[in-house]
C-alpha cells in the first residue's frame, strides 16, 4: 500500500509523459536497433546549440562534471542527466531513512515512486535551467531570449527522461543513462587521445599521443606527465591502468555453493563480487558533488564576488582563469574538485588529501545505503535463495540460516568495495587519466553490465528452454 507521501503522486502520474512498453516482447535485434537510434539522437543532441545564447568563450567551469552527467556546453545537453540522477539520488535516500514510505516488492509503490522519480526529474530540469539563465552562466540574456533558452533545455530534459524510460521499458538493452554516461566517457577518451587540435597554450595539439610526438620531437619532455589541464601520455597510461585495474576487481568475488533442493545434482553458486554495487557510489558521489559546486558557483556569482559574507566563504569561493572561466579557490567546494595532475598534487598536498577522503568516506557511506535500498541485503538476498527452492549445502534450508551466512560477508564486501572505488577514483584524478577517475569507473561498469545483458538476452533469444532454466 502506497505512502502518503507516494499517494500524492497517483493523481499527477496521468498527465506525466510516458513511454508505452512494447506490447510483445521485441528479437534481440530490434532492440540492439533501438538502443543505437537512442544513442543517436542523444548524440544529436549535443551537437545542436541552443538558440538565444551568445558562442561560449573561455574555460568550461563544469568541464570535469560533463563527462560523468553525459552533458555538451552551450547545446541542448547543457544540463545532461544531472537532474535525473539528482532526482534519484533525493528520493532514494529519503526512501532509506524511512521519511518515505515505499515497498518495492508492491507494483503500486513501484509505479508510484517511478512517477515521483519523472516529476521531480522534471522539476530539477526546470529549477536547473533558471539557475544557468540567473546565475549568468549565457551571460546577459533579454526577457524574450532567456524565456526561449529556459524551453529548449526544459523540453531536452523531457526528452532525455523519455528516451531513458524507453531504454528501459523494453525497447532497448540496460539504461539510457548508462548509455549516455558511456558515449560521453568514450568521446572524451577518443578526443583526448587522438585529436589533432591545436597548438593549445603550450604549443602541442590537444590530443595526448599527438602532442607527445610533438614534445619528443622538440625535447619538451615535461610535456610527457604535465601540461596542466591538457592531456599527456602519463594520463593515457594511467587510464589504460584504471580500466585494467576495474576490470580485475570486477573479477574478485566470494562465491557461496548453493544447491536446487527439488532436483538432486543441480549445483550452481551465488557471487558477491567486491564490485556488489556496482558503480551506484560513484553515480551518487558524483552527483553529490557536482550539486556542491553548482550551487556554490551560483552564490558566489550573484551574492559574494568580493568574499565578504563569511558563510558564504566557507560553502565556496572562486577565481577566473586566464582562459576566461572560473575555478574554486576557497571553501568546501575546493576541497570537492579534484587535482588533475601531480604537479597540482605536490602544490596543494593538503588538498588532494582532503579530496582523497571526502571521496572515500561518500563512496563508503553510498555504498552502504545502497546496499539496503536497492535490495542486495543480506536479508533480502536470503529470502530470494529460500523462495527459490535453493539451500546452501552444509546449512538447514531455512530463512534465518542463509541470511546468518550471507552476513558473513555482504556487508563487509560492500564497504570495502565502496571504499576501493573512491580511492581508485581519487588517485585516478591525480594522474590525469582522460575522462576523469569517475568517468572511467562508470564506463567499465557500463561496458561489463552490458556484456552481462547481452549474453543473457543472446541466450534467452537462442535457446529459450535453457533461459527458463536460468531463470528458475
Amino acid at each position: 500500500m502506497a505512502g502518503r507521501f507516494l499517494g500524492l503522486f497517483k493523481p499527477i502520474s496521468r498527465f506525466l509523459p510516458e513511454v508505452a512498453p512494447p506490447t510483445k516482447k521485441l528479437s534481440f535485434g530490434a532492440r540492439l536497433a533501438w538502443t543505437g537510434v537512442v544513442l543517436i539522437i542523444y548524440l544529436v543532441m549535443c551537437e545542436v546549440p541552443l538558440y538565444g545564447i551568445p558562442r561560449p568563450e573561455g574555460g568550461d567551469p563544469f568541464l570535469y562534471l560533463r563527462v560523468i552527467f553525459a552533458s555538451r556546453r552551450g547545446t541542448l545537453m547543457e544540463l545532461g542527466i544531472q537532474p535525473i540522477v539528482t532526482a534519484g539520488l533525493v528520493l532514494q535516500l529519503l526512501v532509506a531513512s524511512k521519511i518515505i514510505e515505499c515497498d518495492f516488492t508492491d507494483p503500486e509503490d513501484r509505479a508510484l515512486f517511478t512517477a515521483a522519480n519523472k516529476f521531480f526529474s522534471i522539476l530539477l530540469t526546470s529549477v536547473n535551467a533558471i539557475a544557468y539563465i540567473l546565475g549568468g552562466v549565457y551571460g546577459g540574456l533579454s526577457f524574450v531570449n532567456a524565456i526561449l533558452v529556459f524551453a529548449q533545455l526544459l523540453v531536452a530534459g523531457i526528452v532525455l527522461i523519455l528516451l531513458d524510460e524507453m531504454v528501459q521499458k523494453g525497447w532497448g538493452f540496460g539504461s539510457g543513462i548508462s548509455l549516455f554516461i558511456l558515449a560521453g566517457v568514450a568521446q572524451t577518451i577518443f578526443w583526448d587521445s587522438f585529436s589533432p587540435m591545436g597548438p593549445v597554450e603550450d604549443g602541442l595539439s590537444h590530443g595526448a599521443i599527438v602532442a607527445t610526438a610533438q614534445a619528443i620531437a622538440s625535447g619538451n619532455w615535461k610535456a610527457l606527465y604535465d601540461r596542466g589541464v591538457y592531456p599527456t601520455l602519463l594520463g593515457l597510461f594511467a587510464t589504460i591502468a584504471v580500466f585494467m585495474a576495474v576490470i580485475y576487481m570486477q573479477g574478485m568475488r566470494v562465491e557461496i555453493p548453493i544447491t536446487y533442493a527439488r532436483f538432486r545434482g543441480f549445483r550452481g553458486r551465488y557471487p558477491i563480487s567486491l564490485l556488489y554495487v556496482s558503480n551506484i557510489p560513484v553515480i551518487f558521489s558524483s552527483a553529490l558533488f557536482a550539486n556542491v559546486y553548482f550551487i556554490s558557483q551560483i552564490l558566489w556569482s550573484n551574492y559574494n564576488r568580493d568574499g565578504s559574507n563569511f558563510w558564504l566563504n566557507l560553502i565556496g569561493t572562486f577565481e577566473t582563469t586566464p582562459r576566461g572561466g572560473l575555478r574554486p579557490s576557497g571553501g568546501l567546494v575546493y576541497y570537492m574538485v579534484a587535482p588533475r595532475s601531480p604537479s597540482e598534487v605536490v602544490g596543494d598536498p593538503l588538498r588532494a588529501l582532503a579530496y582523497l577522503i571526502i571521496m572515500v568516506f561518500a563512496c563508503g557511506l553510498f555504498a552502504k545505503i545502497w546496499l539496503e535500498i536497492g535490495g542486495l541485503d543480506p536479508a533480502t538476498v536470503a529470502r530470494q535463495i529460500v523462495d527459490s527452492g535453493l539451500q546452501v549445502p552444509g546449512f538447514r534450508r531455512s530463512y534465518q540460516a542463509v541470511k546468518k551466512l550471507l552476513e558473513r560477508y555482504i556487508p563487509t564486501v560492500t564497504i570495502l568495495g565502496g571504499i576501493l572505488v573512491g580511492l581508485l577514483a581519487a588517485l585516478s584524478d591525480f594522474l590525469g587519466v582522460f575522462g576523469s577517475g569517475m568517468g572511467i569507473l562508470l564506463a567499465v561498469g557500463i561496458v561489463y553490465q552490458y556484456y552481462q545483458i547481452l549474453v543473457r538476452e543472446r541466450i534467452e533469444e537462442l535457446h529459450p528452454g535453457l533461459a527458463k532454466l536460468i531463470g528458475a
